[in-house]
């Protein structure tokens, strides 16, 4: 189980994964037509907290789920004042009606379209908003976003995961897609507005390292396979970054929908 898999290596997935820019969070609050300050928000997969803390950050108050319980201690250990939860995104532990915002960051792709979807819609008053995104490295245009500008030393490091990892699934691979959010936010009924937002991350290459190991398709691959891969890797990227400091062009896929203001639509 996904839970599993990331429980075994919560501790890299806090210390290296990066967060998500501004213009996720000004996208969101734009489609709520309200400030995040003061809205109830609820985290599903929230993980160590990556977008848990950015919520909180400007002002919302935010109930955190995940089934993992050793991410979710990770989040807790550094997270001013969130609630916490431990549960299934298919099934939220909370009542109808409750909340302003579901956001799902990172995480959707692990749970079962329709009933998470259903789920979300459940929880949010009326007019309320859910939302997914996801992090990704920009390896050039796509059939999703025509605007990508990934650097040569980037698409390499991505098709030799492809070729090392059996269970990579990332833009390397012709086939890739964004996760279909949209398409089953669209089936429940809702009107989906999509967005890529770009960015640039800076991160050294040992915390590059940190952030791959975090991976689900490099702790499938156990502890031997594992270490070889990222041996190779660190070696790789030190030669394209000879001062250590890389500069990884980035894009977020966000896609969201506000529900009916009330039983009128």
């Amino acid at each position: 189980m996904s839970h599993e898999v990331f429980d075994r290596v919560a501790e890299y997935y806090d210390a290296a994964r990066p967060g998500y820019p501004d213009g996720v969070y000004d996208a969101v609050a734009a489609l709520c037509a309200m400030s995040l300050d003061g809205a109830v928000v609820v985290d599903v997969g929230a993980g160590t907290g990556i977008a848990t803390r950015g919520l909180l950050a400007r002002g919302a108050r935010v109930t955190a789920i995940d089934p993992g319980q050793r991410m979710l201690a990770r989040l807790m250990a550094h997270s001013a004042s969130p609630g916490v939860v431990v549960g299934d995104g298919n099934a939220l532990p909370l009542r109808s009606g409750v909340a302003d915002l579901v956001c799902y960051a990172q995480s959707w792709h692990w749970l079962r379209p329709a009933d998470s979807i259903g789920e979300a819609v459940r929880v949010l008053r009326p007019g309320g908003v859910v939302a997914a995104w996801w992090n990704t490295v920009d390896l050039g245009a796509t059939p999703d976003d025509a605007q990508g500008t990934g650097p040569d030393w980037l698409v390499a490091f991505e098709r030799r995961l492809a070729a090392s990892c059996p269970a990579y699934w990332g833009p390397a691979l012709p086939q890739w897609r964004v996760p279909q959010v949209a398409k089953a936010m669209g089936e429940a009924g809702l009107d989906v507005q999509e967005a890529w937002i770009h960015w640039v991350r800076q991160v050294s290459v040992d915390d590059m390292m940190l952030d791959l190991r975090s991976h689900s398709f490099v702790a499938a691959l156990g502890e031997e396979a594992a270490a070889e891969v990222l041996r190779r890797e660190r070696g790789e990227l030190r030669k394209a970054a000879p001062d250590g400091e890389l500069e990884v062009p980035m894009r977020v896929y966000l896609a969201m929908a506000r529900t009916a203001r009330d039983a009128d639509g």
